[in-house]
This record gives C-alpha cells, structure tokens and sequence, in this order.
C-alpha cells in the first residue's frame, strides 16, 4: 500500500506512471486543499478536480488543469458584462465581514466572481456546481469529493486533506493575497515574505488521511511549500510522517524548479531553494528521489534518475525510482 501526497500539477504527472510498480487498488492520494477558494459563490478545489479529471481521462494534459477540449462561453460572458457595465477587473476579495459569513469552508478565500479572474471552463463549471451543491445539502468536503470521485470512475482512493478551511496566504511587499491572486492573477510576480497557513492549527486531516498515513507515503514532485505545506501544517500529520516510511521526489533540477513559483516560496521559509533544500522541507523523509544530473547530497539515501516528466514512459521511469528507494530503507 502506498499514499501520495499531491499539489500542484508534479505529483499528478508522477500518478500516469504509478501502475508501473503500484496498483490502484493499493494506492491512495491525499489532495492539497489550502489553493481552493470560493469564485462567485462556487467552491473551488483546483488539486481535487486535477486528480478527478485524470482519473476520469478527460484532464487537459496541456495545461494541466481544467478538462480537455472544454469552452469558457460563460468566463467570457462575466469578462464583457464586466467591461461593458464598467465594473473593477482582477481578483476581489469579498468585504472582509463576508469572509467568514455562510460558507465556513471558504472561509478567508472569498472572491467575487466579477470578471472571474481565474480561467474556468464550462464542463469545468459544473463539477463546481456540484460541488456547491452537495456542500450546501450538508455534504463535507470528503463525502462530495467520494461522491465525485465515483462519478468519474476514479480507481484509487482520493481524499482532500481536510474537511475544515485552510487557506494559503501569500504575505507579500505589494500586501496579503490568497495564492490563487499571488500565481493566477499576478503571475507570482511580487516580492514574497512569507507563507501563512491560515486555520491550519485549529483544521482537522480528514476522515481516512491519518491512516492513510500508516503506509509507504510518497511525496511527489510538487511545490513543497504551497502543495504540500499546508497538508504538513495540519495536526497530527508531521508527527505521522515521522512513524512511517517516506519518499520525497525533488521539483528541482539543481537550482530550477521545474515549474511554478517553488524557488522563491522556498527562500521566503528560510529553505534553500533547490534539491537541497528538501532536507529542510522534509525533515522526516527516508530517502529522496533526484535528477541523474544533481549534485545535492543527503543524509538518507537518494536514488537518482532523469526526474523530467514529458510522458507516461517518463512517469514510470520515476516511479521504478521511488520503488527502489522504498526497497533500500523498508
């Protein structure tokens, strides 16, 4: 049995390779769920809906988000109504009393759909809806992504990593701005202080995380600060990882992330921004899978291989990795 913990659009890639040493029926995904936001009154879970569509085959493997060959009509409506009624652009939060008022699951995440900053296709849409939807009945967060998850057909397990609000905050020279504002809408352009994961002290991993938890967890190429920080940052989960056998795979090429803002999130929670730093993000990791061309070292073992992932055949070349690793500290 084997668990991944996944952000981001890293660990999603690693998932195409994963039959090449682990089955479905022994393999669970802990999502992120501290990049979700509320969009007009929609519940976002951006890390949830890339594993959905992957398992359901209709991902965007382009993009990697949003679903293949999807139209945006509706996106581009909110955008004209927008302009043509002279109304603001950009991300907007709602009024700061909105933020905790109604849906306690959004909270601090609140944004007017307004001009929607965030691209959101039509098929796309609907999941939201459902989403919505069943969160509104009285649905958690777990129950509607399970609910999800078999309408999709997926075949491993999914869990979002929790059912409470955490919210990823970017502190910030230009202010305080959710991740999505700080990555989607100012393209990680300002100068990043720190990280804050809000409500992450008093949130709850969800039903099935902890014992998830129990067996081999591999943490997957993904930003280690925003993707995977927030599920670290929960009660109980670091102190998991500590009883059980982890294997990290490096986003890094050297000094290169491979994508996404990693290197300055990194430099802003004082860890080195580069392979190397992963010894301070994972200070409980068993072993480290890297790239054949990386000169970091360890304390714990490091298989190496060519970590960049272009296709299935490139995925389960990393995965054959990761299994090696597990081999020599089990």
């Amino acid at each position: 049995m084997v668990t991944f913990l996944s952000g981001g659009t890293g660990t999603p890639k690693l998932l195409d390779g994963a039959a090449a040493a682990f089955s479905p029926e022994e393999t669970t995904v802990v999502a992120n769920t501290g990049d979700d936001i509320e969009l007009g009154g929609l519940f976002v879970s951006p890390d949830v809906d890339t594993l959905l569509f992957q398992g359901g085959g209709i991902l965007d493997r382009e993009t990697w988000w949003g679903i293949e060959g999807d139209t945006h009509r509706t996106n581009s409506a909110l955008k004209d109504i927008a302009s043509a009624a002279d109304l603001p652009d950009g991300p907007q939060y709602l009024p700061e009393e909105k933020q905790t008022d109604g849906r306690d699951l959004a909270n601090w995440r609140r944004f007017s759909g307004v001009a929607e900053f965030m691209t959101i296709g039509d098929r796309d849409r609907a999941v939201h809806i459902t989403r919505t939807s069943l969160l509104d009945e009285g649905y958690t967060l777990s129950e509607a992504t399970q609910q999800l998850a078999d309408g999709f057909g997926l075949t491993i397990d999914l869990f979002p990593m929790s059912d409470d609000p955490v919210a990823s905050l970017v502190h910030t020279d230009e202010g305080l701005m959710h991740f999505q504002e700080y990555w989607v809408a100012r393209r990680g352009e300002p100068t990043v202080d720190t990280v804050e994961f809000r409500g992450s002290s008093q949130a709850e991993p969800a039903p099935g995380v902890l014992e998830a938890l129990d067996d081999t967890v591999v943490i997957g190429p993904s930003n280690p600060v925003t993707s995977i920080g927030p599920m670290l940052a929960l009660p109980g989960v670091a102190e998991a990882l500590a009883e059980t056998t982890v294997v990290a795979v490096s986003p890094f090429l050297g000094d290169d992330a491979f994508s996404g803002p990693a290197g300055d999130l990194m430099a802003a929670v004082n860890a080195k921004p580069s392979t190397a730093g992963l010894a301070t993000a994972y200070p409980f990791a068993d072993a480290f899978v890297i790239d054949e061309s990386d000169d970091a070292t360890f304390e714990a073992p490091a298989v190496r291989t060519d970590i960049g992932i272009d296709s299935r055949e490139d995925a389960a070349r990393v995965i054959r990795a990761i299994e090696a690793a597990i081999e020599r500290v089990a």
